[in-house]
């Protein structure tokens, strides 16, 4: 699923990662700064499956308190979330 992200959909993916918590938010404006102009449909399902989780559930998996499990555990999702969980430059 390389294929381009579409400015509406990017548009929707941007608003469906609004979060609760301000540590999830600082995690995912960094992800789109970074990666915003390159990003695919197949990233766009890995980063609305990560949405679907609450948003301590979220937290952890960003601290690496946890990993994905069970239908989480699928390769856009895993690389979502290692390039969420990329330090700061």
């Amino acid at each position: 699923m390389q294929q381009p992200l579409g400015e509406r959909e990017l548009s929707r993916l941007k608003w469906r990662c609004r979060r609760g918590l301000l540590e999830n938010d600082l995690f995912i404006e960094r992800y789109f700064q970074r990666h915003e102009a390159a990003l695919t449909v197949g990233d766009a399902a890995g980063l609305s499956a990560l949405m679907d989780l609450a948003d301590n559930d979220l937290l952890d998996l960003l601290l690496r308190r946890t990993e994905p499990k069970g239908e989480l555990d699928r390769p856009e999702v895993r690389q979502t979330l290692e390039r969420l969980r990329l330090p700061a430059a």
